[in-house]
């Protein structure tokens, strides 16, 4: 049986999604006053090809400012097996009425923890993911995403992996009343 390839499945629900942004009217006050936003992940490392699975856990800081039609994060990972992941990157939030909110986004990450199943064939690792999330009248998010790493064929291998997670983002304003 063949393989679904994950990544271009990826590529061809973003690229969906974005024609749908331009035809779905969407209401200005659905998306006006976003904040800026930390989100907890947790889910399952390289749910895909299965060769060094673990539990991922990751921490973003997505910004509130938009350049274009592009929103500025940070990106931290830990896995179970001793990776690790830092990067920086771009999301597009895509509104379907107040609630529904598909995040496609787009990070080079530093990838370190090679393991004996597992290299992921170069140091600099490129992560697409799309994320569908539900928004809460405090504009806080739950969501599930499905993400691939892959080093765009910088190294001598490319194996890629994927990830499928958990999401919870929080208002950033909020976290201040937690402590």
């Amino acid at each position: 049986m063949k393989k679904l390839n994950i990544p271009l499945v990826v590529l061809l629900v973003a690229a969906l999604a974005m024609s749908v942004m331009w035809t779905v009217p969407m209401s200005s006050s659905a998306h006006a006053d976003d904040p800026d936003y930390l989100t907890f992940s947790a889910g399952i490392f390289d749910v895909n090809r299965q060769k060094d699975q673990g539990a991922e856990f990751s921490l973003e800081y997505r910004s509130d400012k938009k350049f274009w039609l592009f929103k500025p994060f940070l990106h931290a990972a830990g896995v179970t097996n001793g990776m690790t992941f830092f990067g920086a990157g771009v999301l597009i939030d895509i509104y379907f009425g107040r609630r529904w909110v598909l995040t496609p986004s787009f990070a080079p990450t530093w990838w370190q923890g090679k393991t004996d199943d597992l290299d992921l064939g170069h140091a600099l690792e490129f992560r697409t993911r799309l994320e569908m999330a539900y928004r809460f009248d405090d504009r806080s998010r739950l969501g599930l995403s499905f993400s691939h790493s892959s080093n765009a064929s910088l190294g001598d291998t490319n194996p890629g992996t994927e990830s499928l997670m958990l999401n919870y983002s929080v208002p950033f304003s909020k976290i201040g009343g937690w402590f």
